[in-house]
């Protein structure tokens, strides 16, 4: 699959887009079956389901982000909550010039809690920023996706993400999803010891009861749902 854009400088120009989305994936462990890249690439698929229903300026993606907790398993590459912040403020900087002052942010990767902040922060003086999905989205996607597991138990390299890559890039998707389930339990210091207090394998979920069809409800449910992030933005409704 191709994660980047492909549109032109004319295709933009005759767009005249408003709105501007911009996936933020990690570089984190996803067990043995998922790739280093998992989050960045479901970000980018969120973003061309949506750039594919709705007039925004989809741009590439930031590809390593706040990774910290997965830092004991190797291939985990993660930049600091700073960088991540000043980041995302330079590109809504470059994108203001260009006459583009709406960002929709597509978190791939639940450890970017800096992301909040960034939001908060550029919506002080009236709608500029939004993210996209948030945890009602989630939820009601899961609902739509036919999901049987909740955003607690199955939240890393789980159902979902199995699904979603199912689905839109199955070539991503290595032997040994069927048999990798592990229940994770309560995590109550996951910031301070990482993952792997709570995991072996790096998996907290249930891979197993992944399939393409929950992949697709997923999405669809998603890219309906981002309408609302539209509105709020553009101040519709």
């Amino acid at each position: 699959m191709n994660l980047l854009p492909t549109a032109t400088s004319t295709d933009v120009q005759e767009q005249q887009p408003r709105v501007a989305v911009l996936p933020i994936g990690s570089f984190e462990q996803h067990g043995r079956y998922l790739p280093l890249i998992t989050d960045t690439a479901i970000a980018c698929i969120i973003g061309q389901e949506i750039a594919s229903a709705y007039p925004v300026h989809l741009l590439p993606p930031i590809t390593m982000s706040c990774s910290h907790e997965h830092a004991s398993f190797p291939g985990t590459v993660s930049i600091s909550a700073k960088t991540l912040f000043a980041m995302v403020d330079d590109i809504r900087t470059s994108l203001a010039r260009s006459g583009i002052t709406k960002l929709v942010i597509i978190n791939g990767h639940g450890g970017n809690y800096v992301l909040s902040n960034v939001v908060q922060e550029a919506n002080v003086e009236g709608p500029s920023v939004s993210l996209f999905p948030l945890g009602a989205d989630w939820d009601r996607a899961r609902e739509h996706g036919g999901l049987v597991s909740d955003r607690h138990a199955d939240m890393h390299a789980g159902e979902i993400e199995t699904s979603i890559l199912l689905h839109a890039a199955p070539e991503l998707v290595g032997d040994g999803f069927a048999d990798a389930d592990h229940d994770g339990g309560p995590r109550p210091f996951l910031l301070v010891h990482g993952m792997s207090a709570y995991t072996d394998s790096g998996v907290i979920g249930y891979p197993s009861l992944a399939t393409a069809e929950k992949g697709k409800g997923v999405l669809d449910s998603l890219s309906r749902d981002f309408s609302a992030h539209l509105d709020v933005l553009l101040n519709r409704g």
